[in-house]
């Protein structure tokens, strides 16, 4: 799957080729955005199943999809997807395609999705166990932020 994100106010494109994309101002990140608005380490793309997910690493400025503020997220293509300042636009090109370097993109199974966001998020505490195994519990954090604290910066959450 080939996955772009394109600069709305102009510039080249930016190709998504790993399959975990973390974005920020640190010399370690994949997608180095050079902005005191951006955070060290301001949120993780993940390229998996022919779908782009969005994890915010807790930005101090936040990660926007379609205007909206989020921790997590699926993008879909043509979403606006805003990094602190800068704004993107959703990309997503058709099935495999040949990457520099040789060899194919390919979709990662549930496990390896697993596996790739403890590596973000750090250790887990417990053992890990596959997720689809256990009931569905609900999330403390929510994944979309109020409208009324998304507009006021001062409220408290």
């Amino acid at each position: 799957m080939r996955a772009q994100l394109m600069p709305l106010e102009g510039g080249s494109p930016v190709e998504i080729v790993k399959d975990l994309t973390l974005v920020g101002r640190k010399e370690e990140c994949d997608l180095r955005l050079e902005h005191k608005s951006v955070s060290k380490m301001h949120c993780v793309i993940v390229k998996t199943d022919g779908m782009l997910l969005l994890r915010d690493l807790g930005s101090t400025n936040g990660t926007r999809v379609n205007g909206q503020r989020v921790r997590r997220a699926a993008l879909l293509a043509n979403d606006e997807l805003s990094i602190a300042g800068y704004k993107f636009r959703i990309h997503i090109g058709g099935p495999k395609e040949e990457i520099p370097g040789g060899g194919f993109t390919q979709p990662l199974d549930t496990n390896e999705v697993a596996n790739l966001l403890d590596k973000v998020n750090g250790p887990a505490m417990e053992q890990p166990v596959h997720p689809l195994s256990q009931p569905l519990r609900p999330n403390p954090l929510p994944d979309v932020y109020p409208a009324e604290a998304a507009n006021n910066p001062d409220a408290d959450e």
